[in-house]
């Protein structure tokens, strides 16, 4: 069985995710920079399922998001609203020795600024610290807690009649709802659960064999991770497509929503001496 020792040492990242969003034309999404990272590295699923604490997340999960952190403190990369990350010029032209470097640097930038005006850039820039406080809070709801978030996301998204059904030896099946597209509705079941650990594939073999006939799309939404047989599974040629949310995505839709998670802005105040010269 995998361990945390067996995950590459954290400098070791920052080469192939700046290779990985190259390969992408620039830019790539988080799902896609975890698949491309996992593949330049060579890294099992053994190993990609290893839990991050108490498993809401992997540990790779979890270092690479503090890798695309440090890589946007450096101004290498940036990522919009939507989790797009993409590299800059300057993110571009740094080569992989450089890379392994980056760690070290934005340890001696944060040391080099006063102390207040760090903690209060890290408590603001810091992704992974706001995610697992999300995820740790999330944990602590009931199933059922769960299940009405998951409801009230999908209302929030743009979903109809939504209900949560949660009947047991339903295939996993908890909930089903409508999302209209501009003219077309698509029928769509949904199961929403806290697994331990990483999901793994069987789990979608299974959603997908219990929603067959009986809607257009399903959507799996977790707490934790999935593995990457679970992703291919999702997307399998001649099945039908399953939509997956794992932890890092659901924390990114309740940050857009506004649901539990508040984005405090900091007022900068500028003096404009052309203005008072110009009186």
């Amino acid at each position: 069985m995998a361990t945390k020792s067996d995950l590459p040492g954290f400098d070791e990242y920052f080469p192939p995710i700046v290779e990985a969003l190259k390969r992408r034309g620039g830019s790539a999404t988080i799902e896609e920079l975890e698949d491309d990272v996992a593949d330049i590295m060579g890294l099992s699923d053994e190993v990609l399922a290893v839990p991050h604490k108490d498993g809401s997340r992997s540990q790779f999960q979890y270092e690479l998001a503090w890798v695309r952190t440090y890589l946007k403190k450096a101004g290498l990369a940036e990522n919009s609203e939507r989790g797009v990350w993409s590299l800059t010029d300057r993110g571009e032209r740094y080569v992989p020795e450089e890379l392994r470097l980056v760690p070290k640097k934005v340890r001696w930038a944060r040391k080099a600024k006063d102390q207040a005006v760090e903690s209060q850039a890290v408590a603001l820039a810091d992704e992974p610290d706001w995610q697992q406080r999300a995820l740790a809070a999330i944990g602590e709801i009931e199933p059922a807690a769960f299940e009405r978030l998951s409801q009230r996301i999908l209302r929030e998204s743009g979903f109809t009649r939504v209900e949560v059904t949660g009947r047991s030896g339903d295939g996993g099946i908890d909930g089903l709802g409508v999302l209209r597209v501009n003219l077309v509705s698509f029928h769509v079941l949904f199961q929403c659960k806290r697994w331990k650990g990483s999901v793994g594939s069987s789990v979608v073999r299974d959603f997908r064999g219990a929603m067959v006939g009986r809607a257009d799309k399903g959507l799996i939404i977790t707490t934790s991770a999935f593995t990457a047989d679970a992703r291919r599974e999702a997307t399998r040629d001649g099945a039908p497509a399953i939509d997956l949310v794992d932890g890092e995505a659901l924390c990114q839709l309740l940050k857009e929503l506004k649901l539990g998670i508040r984005v405090h802005l900091v007022e900068e105040v500028e003096v404009d001496p052309g203005f008072f010269a110009s009186i």
